[in-house]
């Protein structure tokens, strides 16, 4: 898992790389929780998604966002963190230029970013949303949702109330041509605390099953 340092917007940014075992292997790119209160790539959720990719045979990139670790820059309320996943992600794709999907994945904060860079960019062809904080942030720029995904929170999430994820996947499953999966997981809270590993399994059986639904098709 080497260490890697690319140019973001707002100067170096720190990152982990796994690269893909085939030269067509998909890309995934992984996002951290609030940078202002704690969250860095080094999240136990957020570590435990770039393996569980990697076994999968993604290419997979975590990295800080701006001013954290060892990234430059300062906290920008979300707009500049947009901008660094971004970097990620043509980053991640002059390294494997030959990757035949993109995938991104975020927990609570890097879920609403993952979500916005969803929309900008067209190859991101899959998602997983964890704990998204609908009654904090605005989801509504997510019309339509250009891809199929997975919403995954916890029925004692404090954080991100269920009932305000549950209007968020009801209005997403109202759109034509893409599937909302949710799943809620009963006794999780916002960290998931003591379900980090069920949490994980069942991120991966998502990916499975869509990866085998291309597979077939």
């Amino acid at each position: 898992m080497p260490e890697i340092i690319f140019t973001g917007p707002a100067g170096r940014i720190e990152g982990r790389f796994q690269p893909a075992k085939a030269k067509n292997g998909p890309i995934a790119i992984i996002l951290h929780p609030h940078p202002q209160f704690g969250g860095t790539m080094n999240n136990a959720i957020t570590y435990q998604l770039f393996y569980m990719f990697a076994k999968r045979g993604f290419a997979v990139l975590r990295f800080n966002f701006r001013g954290v670790g060892r990234s430059q820059g300062e906290f920008d309320h979300g707009e500049g963190e947009l901008s660094d996943a971004a970097s990620a992600l043509d980053w991640a794709q002059t390294v494997h230029p030959d990757a035949r999907a993109c995938w991104v994945a975020g927990f609570s904060f890097g879920a609403w970013i993952g979500m916005q860079l969803l929309m900008r960019r067209p190859e991101i062809e899959g998602f997983i949303s964890i704990a998204p904080q609908a009654n904090l942030y605005d989801f509504s720029f997510l019309a339509p949702c250009p891809s199929s995904g997975l919403i995954i929170h916890g029925d004692q999430d404090k954080v991100a109330p269920p009932k305000d994820v549950q209007t968020l996947v009801d209005k997403l499953k109202t759109q034509k041509g893409i599937i909302v999966e949710q799943q809620i997981m009963p006794g999780a809270n916002h960290f998931f605390e003591g379900q980090v590993e069920p949490l994980i399994e069942n991120c991966g059986a998502y990916v499975d099953k869509r990866l085998a639904m291309i597979e077939a098709a």
